[in-house]
């Protein structure tokens, strides 16, 4: 079992800036697979931004440029880096991670409020 703790949600302002860290802790060796997901209002979740089974950053089109995935292996971390974000950008963000056969663990989501 993986269990995963978001943090760092909040109000910004239109062209402000959010970092959010997702903790991962039990049977987990490898940060590849984790990664990020929203639901915003009345919307499904949608992918935001992971790291492929390699290892590799990957975005949503609507993110790249402006979002940043990074990781802290000594301590099962990994982070989004948000800058110039928009009213689009409001949802809840869930740290996910995924792996062969279990499927994908959730976090409980941390809300990000874009507002003027």
């Amino acid at each position: 079992q993986v269990q995963l703790v978001e943090s760092g949600g909040g109000l910004v302002q239109p062209g402000g800036s959010l970092r959010l860290s997702c903790v991962a802790s039990g049977d987990i060796f490898s940060l590849n697979g984790m990664g990020w997901y929203r639901q915003a209002p009345g919307k499904r979740r949608e992918h935001v931004a992971r790291f492929t089974s390699r290892g590799d950053p990957f975005y949503r089109d609507s993110v790249k440029g402006r979002f940043t995935i990074s990781r802290e292996n000594a301590n099962n971390t990994v982070y989004l880096q948000m800058t110039r974000l928009e009213l689009e950008d409001t949802a809840v963000y869930y740290c996910n991670y995924y792996r062969e056969p279990e499927g994908d663990y959730w976090g409980e989501g941390t809300l990000v409020t874009v507002s003027p």
